[in-house]
Order: structure tokens, then C-alpha cells, then sequence
């Protein structure tokens, strides 16, 4: 196992250095950008954007996961994600897009249309088939810790341990994907997906313990509850405190940050790199 690169059916992605995934929310109701990249031309841009300003992988969502989301029929998803992912193909030949689903069939239908790696928000936990579909499609997982669903998620998350309990989460599924052949696999502790504000800064405190598990990290913490109800704000007023917690991750050694601002975060990442941190 080789956690330094990934293989974007056959396109080998090298992991030495943290990437910055860029967030493309096709949806009319995500909790930062809902609305303003639902129509061809104006996910065109964005994307284009993002790409210029250094977004080595785009990740598109056809569903809102924000808390209290309600689920968004199947048909509809796979039918905006063929759309989305076809448009930025046909656009950008060399990109590198990552799905937002947690749906196999949508995973199935993504992968088809140009799509290379597959983002489960549900790790595995909302499609029984996502597993076995993983294997077959043999791409890159982004296995994503959550408690409950999008809907419930933030009702009254309890763990006795967050970390702990979160790592363990990953060391039996990450031996479960490996058993089946899954070799790309890529661990998110799941900010904001079934945690308080404290479970998600004692996650923040304790990034050091998810390198036990032999995977690159993803971080997506961009304009979360974390850090704008803490500050007393609003996810448009989020940026900086995205940043100060982004800096955080890749002193940890975090090696993907999934950002909606992917200029600043490549500008964090630039700094950072400057600083030479030991290992």
C-alpha cells in the first residue's frame, strides 16, 4: 500500500504535497453557496476559477448534506451529477473530479461520465452497495466518518471519545475496503457530520492520532458552524477562521483540504510550505 500517490483510473496523482480540492455545491440549498452554481454557465466558471487559482481535484455535489438537509431523490441526483461532470469534461479535458455522493448508483453513473474519485459523506453507511461498487469501479474512496444522517445528524451526537472513536471507525472500515481490494482509500474525520463544536475541536486538537491509520487525511472544515458560530458570525464571514484551521491541519500533516476558497488555501498551503515543519 502506497499512500503517497492515488490512481485516478490511471491518471497517478502524487500526494507528497497536500492538494487543495475546490467545492463545486450544484444545489440550490448547500449551507455557503446554495444557488449560485446550479446552471451550466455559472458551474463553468467556478470551476474555471478554481482550477486557475490551483485546485488540484474539483468535487461536485448534486445534494445538500448541510445539517438538517432532507434527502434529494435518486433519479434527480444521478441526473444533475452526469450533466455536471459531462460539462466539465467536455470543458476541461485533464480535470480531476471527485463525486459527492452517497449513492452507488450515482458513484456508478459519475465514474461513466469522467468522474475519478467517489466522495461518501456516509462512509458507507447510506448504500449498502457503495462497498462492492468501490472494489468494481476500483477508483479512489473518500471515506468520510458521519453520525447518522444529513437530517439528524446534529440533533444530539454523542460519543463518549470523539477521536478515538472516530479512528476506530476508520481502522475497521479501512481493513474491511482493503479485504475487498479498495487500494485508494482517503479518511475525512467528518467535521460538522454528527459532532457539537467540541467533538469537532477535540478532533482539531487530536489530528496527530488519525495518522495510525495508513491513508492521506482530507480535511474539509471551509466556512463550518465550528468556526462562525464560534466567532459569533456567519459562514460568509468564515473565511479567516477557514484558514487559521486549515493552517492547523497541514501542520498536521493533513494532505487534502477541501475548500470552497481555494485561492486562500493555496496561499496557506504556499506559507506553510515555506515554514518546513518537521515530521
Amino acid at each position: 500500500m502506497n499512500n503517497q500517490f492515488l490512481n485516478c483510473r490511471g491518471h497517478i496523482i502524487s500526494l507528497k504535497d497536500p492538494l487543495i480540492m475546490g467545492i463545486l455545491n450544484t444545489t440550490s440549498d448547500s449551507f455557503f453557496d446554495g444557488g449560485r452554481y446550479s446552471d451550466e454557465p455559472s458551474w463553468l466558471r467556478q470551476a474555471e476559477k478554481m482550477l486557475n487559482e490551483g485546485a488540484s481535484i474539483i468535487d461536485v455535489g448534486c445534494v445538500s448534506t448541510r445539517p438538517g438537509a432532507v434527502a434529494v431523490d435518486e433519479a434527480a441526483e444521478l441526473k444533475k451529477m452526469t450533466n455536471v461532470v459531462t460539462s466539465l469534461i467536455k470543458n476541461f479535458p485533464k480535470i480531476i473530479i471527485s463525486a459527492d455522493t452517497y449513492r452507488s448508483k450515482v458513484a456508478i453513473a459519475a465514474i461513466h461520465a469522467g468522474a475519478t474519485i467517489i466522495n461518501d459523506i456516509s462512509g458507507g453507511s447510506m448504500d449498502d452497495e457503495m462497498y462492492e461498487t468501490i472494489a468494481r469501479l476500483q477508483v479512489p474512496y473518500v471515506l468520510m466518518h458521519i453520525q447518522g444522517t444529513p437530517e439528524t445528524m446534529q440533533r444530539n451526537p454523542v460519543y463518549h471519545d470523539v477521536t478515538k472513536e472516530v479512528v476506530r471507525f476508520f481502522s475497521e472500515k479501512t481493513n474491511k475496503l482493503r479485504l475487498m481490494g479498495v487500494n485508494d482509500i482517503i479518511i475525512d474525520p467528518g467535521f460538522g457530520f454528527g459532532k457539537t463544536p467540541e467533538h469537532n475541536f477535540q478532533m482539531m486538537r487530536e489530528l496527530y492520532m488519525f495518522k495510525f491509520i495508513p491513508h492521506p487525511i482530507l480535511i474539509g472544515i471551509s466556512r463550518k458552524s465550528m468556526i462562525w458560530k464560534t466567532l459569533k458570525t456567519s459562514p460568509a464571514e468564515a473565511l479567516n477562521g477557514t484558514t487559521v484551521l486549515n493552517t492547523i491541519a497541514l501542520i498536521n500533516k493533513a494532505n487534502i483540504l477541501r475548500v470552497h476558497d481555494v485561492k486562500e488555501a493555496r496561499e496557506c498551503l504556499e506559507l506553510i510550505n515555506r515554514c518546513d515543519f518537521p515530521t
